[in-house]
């Protein structure tokens, strides 16, 4: 079964396409990258994967529900963290996780799991508002996952982290997606899209311009890895 497919997908700001007759299809399970530059039309694609936005042509479905006409049944089955999620500063860690259980009807068990996905430590008692990006950015994956979601949606999960925080977040998506979890994640980081991701699709001016997996890719088109990949297609791109 397909974890996510999109159809002709056309958004418009005003009379701007962000995105323009995209279409693809991710299967259930592992991780599918979606990468490209800066306004590209990532953010707005995860965005109307998540029920946050409404295409405004075309259709997209998350394990045979329409974004659009079954939103609520999709919002069950997701969880999406994006790029600039904030945090309550004045919540622990553990606080925070508290809530989200509270929020979705789940016990102890998940709340202890989520602490658990953090890797905090002690520091999952101290307030949001004292943390580290990478900590702020941990806490957040862990409610993401606690909640047992069929499909993850993250937004560049590691952007302006550490090295040991980019790892450890790594780690968890792989883990996760080893036992069931379908994941569609953006990123700028070229290794770490080879590292994670199953397959990839390079969206740029709101077109798939490259879809299948990482190193099928680059092979047929002559480089040595996926960063000259994604310089080759942006410069052959209109």
């Amino acid at each position: 079964m397909y974890a996510v497919v999109a159809e002709g997908l056309w958004r418009f700001f005003s009379d701007n396409p962000v995105l323009r007759g995209v279409s693809l299809a991710v299967e259930e399970g592992g991780v599918y990258g979606l990468i490209g530059p800066n306004g590209a039309g990532k953010t707005t694609m995860f965005r109307i994967l998540a029920t946050l936005l409404r295409p405004s042509r075309g259709t997209a479905k998350v394990f045979g529900k329409d974004v659009v006409r079954e939103a609520s049944d999709v919002r069950r089955m997701i969880a999406y963290l994006p790029e600039e999620a904030g945090v309550y500063k004045n919540l622990t860690g553990r606080g925070f996780l508290k809530m989200v259980s509270r929020v979705y009807g789940l016990g102890s068990s998940a709340l202890e799991q989520g602490v658990t996905i953090s890797g905090l430590g002690e520091d999952v008692d101290r307030r949001m508002g004292e943390y580290s990006k990478g900590m702020r950015r941990r806490i957040l994956l862990a409610g993401c996952l606690m909640v047992k979601p069929r499909l993850a949606i993250l937004d560049e999960p590691t952007a302006g982290l550490d090295v040991e925080h980019s790892v450890y977040v790594r780690k968890i998506i792989s883990q996760y997606a080893e036992q069931g979890t379908t994941f569609i994640v953006s990123s700028h980081n070229m290794l770490e899209v080879d590292y994670l991701c199953d397959r990839i699709a390079l969206i740029h001016r709101g077109s798939i311009i490259a879809e299948g997996k990482p190193r099928e890719l680059t092979a047929s088109h002559n480089v040595q890895n996926l960063e000259e990949l994604f310089v080759k297609k942006m410069g052959e791109a209109p």
